[in-house]
């Protein structure tokens, strides 16, 4: 296997035909670094000190840094093992900050493979327009892997069955986002965040949806497709949407309603074809998408468009996807 450092829809459907029937699949490997291999390596010497004497003294910060750490190695030497017992023309791509995938090209591979968990399908995702995708969890025991239909112990027979076109294909709804009609991104598959640069300021903006316009004070917006409805979208008292849902789902945090008042919209979706407009009215904004890794900076009278992408992920296999119960409300106090 090859090494090399990284290089500057929604519905289910039924398995598709094999990779590459007439010749070595090209598969393309991205697998984080475990959080003790980048300590290990001492890229941050400040913080590497710090979690040295921690580790030293058995702390509980860090005691699941070690069983995480050999479940991810075991992992990434097992999918070698396969591959190469498949006779894959693998390239692997490691990286200790996950926003290093985001600028990995995948063109000329016929499967990337993601090696780590949930935030590193994310970050990988952000890079990839059509190429299928296998996501490997690669310490099931210290990660959910909501989207990993692979995990440690089960790498071979996962990678022949998506090799021979054995697994289900999900196409994933994403999300594009503009700023001032230039496009952003088309590649969210989470969620985006909207909010004030500082978490202890109000963010103010103008909400437009259908024929609705109106001015919030909040905490800030979430805004995603189906496949992160179960993430901030509902823990901020949004639905679970079906996974083969189009619609985009956005939800207001700590909403600031005067006294007697109610906001017409409070959360939302958005159908195909539709789009969600906000206008900001703070002088320091920013757009999170999909975690903390890809940032933009909006000021008062930016225009951020919400709307479906044309570009769905191909992600292969069964999710992960637990019978999620709708966040409990509590019942309106009677006067």
């Amino acid at each position: 296997m090859k090494r090399k450092a990284p290089k500057r829809a929604s519905k289910d459907e039924a398995p598709e035909p094999p990779i590459r029937p007439n010749g070595p699949p090209r598969v393309l490997v991205l697998a984080k670094k475990s959080a003790l291999r980048v300590h290990r390596e001492g890229r941050d010497i400040g913080r590497h000190e710090r979690v040295e004497e921690l580790l030293r003294s058995n702390d509980l910060t860090v005691r699941r840094m070690q069983g995480a750490h050999v479940q991810h190695e075991s992992t990434i030497h097992e999918v070698e093992l396969a591959l190469s017992k498949l006779r894959c023309h693998a390239t692997m791509v490691t990286a200790a900050e996950l926003d290093e995938f985001r600028v990995v090209d995948p063109r000329g591979h016929d499967l990337v493979v993601t090696v780590g968990g949930d935030g590193t399908l994310l970050a990988a995702s952000h890079g990839i327009r059509d190429t299928p995708v296998l996501a490997i969890n690669s310490a099931p025991d210290y990660s959910v892997g909501f989207f990993c239909s692979g995990r440690m112990g089960q790498v071979l027979e996962v990678l022949e069955r998506a090799l021979s076109g054995a697994l289900r294909v999900h196409r994933l709804t994403r999300m594009q986002v503009s700023k001032n009609d230039v496009l952003l991104t088309k590649h969210v598959l989470n969620e985006a965040l909207v909010c004030c640069a500082s978490p202890a300021a109000t963010t103010r903006y103008l909400l437009e949806h259908e024929r609705t316009v109106e001015e919030q004070k909040s905490s800030g917006m979430w805004i995603g497709p189906a496949a992160g409805s179960t993430a901030a979208q509902r823990s901020a008292g949004g639905k679970v949407l079906p996974m083969v849902s189009e619609k985009l789902q956005f939800v207001i945090r700590e909403p600031y309603t005067p006294a007697g008042g109610t906001l017409a919209m409070p959360r939302g979706l958005v159908d195909p074809g539709h789009e969600l407009i906000l206008r900001a009215k703070m002088g320091e904004g920013r757009v999170f998408v999909d975690g903390p890794h890809e940032v933009y900076s909006i000021t008062i009278g930016d225009v951020l468009r919400f709307r479906q992408s044309d570009e769905p992920l191909t992600l292969l296999g069964s999710l992960r996807r637990a019978k999620w119960r709708e966040p409990a409300r509590k019942p309106p106090r009677r006067s």
